[in-house]
C-alpha cells in the first residue's frame, strides 16, 4: 500500500482482518539487515476481505477472501514475469519498507487495509480459515516453492527440516502431506514432542548431540534449513545421500557460514536457495493447504501486543506464528480509518497520531 492510495481500474482494497508477523518484520523494524526505511508500517503475510474494485478488475468482487503476501508490484514484462516468477523479478516490489511505481513508500498489513493491484492478490478458500492462512502468505510459500522446484515433493524421500519455527513447522506439515518422512533437526530439545506428536514427524534430532547427529549420516534425500540465526551449514552435508540437496532459506542478520567444496564433490550434492514464489505458486500453495487441511499453528494476538510480540519472537518464545487480529482490534478500539499510531523508530515516546492511509503501531 501506498500512502494516500486511491483505487485505481485495476487495483483491489482489501479490508485487513489478520496479519501475521513474520522473522522478517523483526529484521526490518529493527534495522538488522541495514535496509529499514522509516516510518515503517511491516507486515505481509496479510488476510482479509475485499472491499472494493477497480473499474478494469475482473477476478474479484467486494467480499471475497483474499490475501496478499510479500509483493505489490513488479515489470510484469521480463522473463522471470513471464515464467510466472515475479518473485526473482529486477524490479519486484516489496509489500513495505519499498518503493512503488510512482515513487511514494510501501506500508504493509500492520493496518486497516492495503490497495494492491489486482495481479498480486490471491483467494483464500472458504474451508481456510484466514487467521491460520496468513501465514501460508509468507511461510507457506517459502517452503513450498523450493520443495516444488527441486523435485523433494515425491512421496517416499527422507527430508530433514532444520529449526522448527514458523517456516519450519509449516514444512513438516507440507512434507508430510507429499508423502515424505521428516526428520526434524533443532536446536531446541523440548520441541521434540512438538515436532512428532503435534506435526507428525517421524524422528527428531537434537543438533546439539554429536552422536545423533553422525547416526544421520548420508540418509536424507534433501533438507530445508529455515533456521532464522547464522549458523555453519556443514554439519548438514554429511547428512545428505548422494545427489542430495540442501535448500537455505533463513536469512540471519549476519551470514551462514557455507560447506567446503570438498564435502559437496564426492556425493555430487547440492547447496541452493529460494526466497518466498511468484504469484501462481502462491495461489497453489494456498490451494494445497485448503485442499490437505494444512493451516499455521497461531497466537492470535491484539495490535497493541505487537512490540511485545516482536520481543518475544527475538526470544524464540512462540509457537509457532503470531498473527495480528487486526478487525477485533478496530472494532474494540473504535478508531477511525486514516489513523496511525507511529513509534518513533529507537524512542520510547507514547505514541502520537499521524494522518495516514492505514492504522497500526509498529516499532
Amino acid at each position: 500500500m501506498k500512502e494516500g492510495e486511491a483505487t485505481g481500474d485495476d487495483d483491489v482494497r482489501v479490508k485487513i482482518l489478520y496479519c501475521g508477523i513474520c522473522h522478517t518484520d523483526l529484521h526490518r523494524t529493527k534495522n538488522q539487515w541495514g535496509d529499514a526505511n522509516y516510518p515503517m508500517v511491516p507486515g505481509h503475510e496479510i488476510a482479509g476481505v475485499v472491499a472494493e474494485v477497480g473499474g478494469k478488475v475482473q477476478n474479484f468482487k467486494i467480499g471475497d477472501r483474499v490475501g496478499v503476501g510479500c509483493m505489490v508490484g513488479s515489470c510484469l514484462s521480463c522473463v522471470e514475469c513471464d515464467s510466472n516468477l515475479e518473485n526473482y523479478c529486477a524490479n519486484r516490489i516489496l509489500t513495505y519498507n519499498n518503493t512503488y511505481y510512482d515513487g511514494t513508500n510501501t506500508y504493509g498489513g500492520y493496518s486497516d487495509h492495503i490497495v494492491v493491484k489486482e495481479h498480486f492478490v490471491v483467494r483464500i478458500p472458504d474451508n481456510l480459515p484466514l487467521d491460520v492462512a496468513a501465514p501460508l502468505l509468507c511461510a507457506g510459500i517459502t517452503v513450498y516453492s523450493p520443495m516444488k522446484f527441486f523435485g523433494l515433493d515425491k512421496p517416499g524421500l527422507h527430508l530433514g527440516v532444520v529449526g522448527l519455527g514458523g517456516h519450519g513447522h509449516i514444512c513438516v506439515k507440507f512434507a508430510k502431506a507429499f508423502g515424505a518422512k521428516v526428520t526434524v533437526i533443532s536446536s531446541s530439545p523440548d520441541k521434540k514432542k512438538d515436532a512428532i506428536d503435534r506435526f507428525g514427524a517421524d524422528a527428531f534430532i537434537y543438533s546439539e548431540d554429536a552422536n545423533l547427529m553422525q547416526a544421520a549420516t548420508n540418509t536424507m534425500d534433501g533438507i530445508i534449513d529455515v533456521a532464522s540465526k547464522a549458523h555453519s551449514l556443514q554439519p548438514y552435508i554429511g547428512m545428505l545421500k548422494t545427489h542430495g540437496k540442501l535448500i537455505a532459506l533463513g536469512s540471519p542478520s549476519s551470514p551462514n557460514s557455507l560447506p567446503v567444496v570438498n564435502s559437496l564433490i564426492g556425493g555430487r550434492k547440492t547447496v541452493a536457495g529460494s526466497t518466498i514464489g511468484g504469484l501462481k505458486e502462491t495461489q497453489e500453495v494456498i490451494d494445497f493447504a485448503a485442499k490437505h487441511n494444512i493451516a499455521a499453528d497461531i497466537e492470535l494476538i491484539p495490535m497493541d501486543y505487537v512490540n511485545t510480540a516482536i520481543e518475544r519472537m527475538e526470544k524464540v518464545d512462540i509457537r509457532y506464528r503470531f498473527v495480528i487480529d487486526v478487525g477485533k482490534t478496530l472494532s474494540l478500539m473504535n478508531l477511525p480509518i486514516g489513523e496511525v499510531y507511529i513509534v518513533p523508530p529507537n524512542k520510547k515516546e507514547t505514541p502520537t497520531t499521524q494522518k495516514d492511509s492505514c492504522c497500526c503501531q509498529y516499532l
